[in-house]
Parts: C-alpha cells; structure tokens; sequence
C-alpha cells in the first residue's frame, strides 16, 4: 500500500463534486418558469421494471415559458412516463397528447414556494456536511502524518489552517448560491 500524502487540490476538488452536485439539486427545484432540469430526477420504470431517467426515454423542451413538452419516443412507454411524472410529486398535471406530453407548470403558491424554499435549505445543509466531512478526513490525514513523522507540526498547522480556509470558502459558496435560489423561489 502506498504511504498516504496530503494533497490540497484532492481535497478541493472532492469539496467541489459536492457544490456541483448542490447546484445541480437547486436546477431541479421548480421556481413558477419552465425549466427541462426539474425533470432530471423522474425515473421511469419500463422494460419490465428497469428504471431509467426521463431523458433517456424521451425529448424534453420547453416551448413556452410556463409549458413543457416530453415527446415519448416509443409509443409503450407513453404510459409509463405519464405515471412516473405523476408519482415525481412536481406539482405538475401531465396532459398525454399521442406521444408528446405536455405538462403546465402553474405559478407556485406561497405554500409551495415555503416547502421549496426548506427543501433548497435542506439540499444545502447535506452538502455542507459533505464538505465538512471531506475536512474531517483531510485533517485526520493530517494528524496522522504529523504522528508518524512523515509531518513536522508547523506544517501539520499550516496545512490544517489551509483546510480550514478552503472548507470556510466552499461553504459561503454553498450559502450563496442557496440564498439566490431561495430568492428566485420568493420572486415568482
């Protein structure tokens, strides 16, 4: 087994899987527009019980600002579709055309928009403890190479204010980019 090193970038860039994840989580919550993302969590089970994601199954556009369309590209899955968007809880009522579903996204209530405002708070927080975990094992790292000798104590210090500094900056970027989706949500 190699001997464990302490690397900066790793750790960043395994912080940074978790913001990207994050903003891609926000892209799916519905603020009143129209947008194809919200769609990228619906799996639907077809070919007798496979699981796929919508997008994989069919189109999905938005032709108006407060409409989607998803063209089914195979007729027998038609059903299906329809009923994994149904059961996705959007808050969408899906209108089956032929193959082609169209789905009205209607203005959010006050409610709603409390309920995805907490769900936006909630997605935030799990990824912060993602990222404070990734800083948990950074800074176990370090202790054990500062106790194995591989590590003098300042260094050990300067690396640890490092993660700190570098956990500290990812999560004001998690709390920024959750306050703007927290305000496009109250907008509408």
């Amino acid at each position: 087994m190699a001997a464990a090193t302490f690397d900066i970038n790793d750790l960043e860039k395994r912080m940074r899987v978790s913001l990207d994840a994050l903003k891609k989580e926000l892209a799916g919550l519905r603020t009143g527009r129209a947008n194809a993302s919200i769609l990228d969590p619906v799996q639907v089970a077809v070919y007798g019980g496979a699981r796929m994601p919508i997008n994989q199954l069919a189109t999905v556009s938005v032709p108006e600002p407060r409409m989607l369309s998803v063209q089914v590209w195979d007729r027998s899955n038609v059903q299906a579709v329809e009923r994994a968007l149904r059961e996705a809880n959007l808050g969408i009522n899906p209108m089956v055309d032929g193959t082609l579903i169209r789905l009205p996204v209607p203005a959010p209530t006050a409610e709603r928009r409390g309920e995805l405002a907490k769900q936006a708070k909630k997605y935030a927080e799990q990824h912060r403890i993602a990222i404070r975990n990734v800083r948990h094992e950074g800074m176990e790292l370090l202790k054990k190479l500062e106790k194995d000798g591989k590590m003098g104590q300042d260094d050990q210090r300067k690396n640890s204010a490092k993660v700190q500094e570098l956990t500290d900056k990812l999560i004001k970027e998690i709390d920024q980019i959750t306050t703007a989706k927290e305000a496009e949500i109250q907008k509408v």
